[in-house]
């Protein structure tokens, strides 16, 4: 599929690790809340491309990527150092599972997110679609710092009687250190938001992250009874598995 070359339109420095950008964005260019894109740097004549999920809202005018910084990585440690006018190579192609079309109708959505796999959570509650689809959506974003919780401001200012928004930090003083998902196992996740117990038959599940958490998830909810989407069919969770972690981002 053929890259487009684009501008870098704005720059945010979240946290030393984390910062995200806006570009132009490709004539004709489609999408999906939540979906994902590959996009890359030239270098000597040599692109550089990773994936990245798509933070806009698909009415939005330009494209929004978050990033974590990787100092040795190949791509982000130069990628952290654009600025605006700088030119950023974005393909054609958008794929991804998280997505409404990878989940079935249901009571409450669950938005799992470690770091930056939040990125494609931002995308679905900026658009309307997912709140037509849902009685709530639950967005829990864990990180190991606080300036880490990218777009915090935008998402408690979203948060109403459709959505409720969980933030926990790991590794310094916060009113929650506990991880998002042993929030989720454990059932306390539920009590403190005054929410009956996820149920498979009502209630959907999407996780995007680091490798670890998402491994634990998809093994916690298929032993209780669960259902991933796969090339089979739509299921009652899902989760992003094309590029997780640090490692895809670099």
């Amino acid at each position: 599929m053929p890259y487009h070359e684009q501008s870098i339109t704005s720059v945010r420095r979240w946290s030393p690790k984390t910062f995200s950008f806006t570009t132009t964005r490709p004539p004709g260019f489609a999408f999906q809340n939540g979906q994902f894109v590959t996009l890359g740097l030239r270098r000597e004549g040599k692109l550089v491309p990773r994936a990245y999920s798509i933070v806009s809202d698909p009415r939005e005018p330009d494209l929004e990527f978050l990033s974590i910084h990787v100092p040795e990585g190949e791509l982000t440690s130069q990628l952290a150092e654009a600025d605006i006018g700088d030119s950023v190579w974005i393909n054609s192609k958008v794929t991804g599972s998280l997505t409404l079309d990878h989940v079935q109708p249901g009571r409450n959505l669950y938005l799992l997110a470690t770091g930056t796999g939040i990125a494609p959570f931002i995308s679905l509650i900026r658009g309307e679609k997912v709140f037509e689809r849902f009685e709530r959506v639950i967005l829990v974003h864990s990180v190991r710092t606080a300036p880490e919780l990218s777009y915090r401001e935008e998402i408690e200012d979203r948060v109403g009687p459709q959505l409720r928004y969980v933030p926990t930090v790991t590794r310094e003083p916060h009113a929650n250190n506990q991880r998002g998902a042993d929030l989720f196992r454990s059932g306390e996740l539920f009590a403190m938001l005054g929410l009956p117990a996820a149920d498979p038959e009502q209630d959907r599940v999407m996780l995007c992250g680091n490798p670890d958490m998402n491994r634990e998830m998809v093994t916690f909810l298929k032993e209780r009874g669960w259902t991933m989407t796969n090339y089979k069919g739509i299921g009652n969770f899902t989760v992003e598995q094309a590029f997780v972690g640090t490692s895809g981002r670099e």
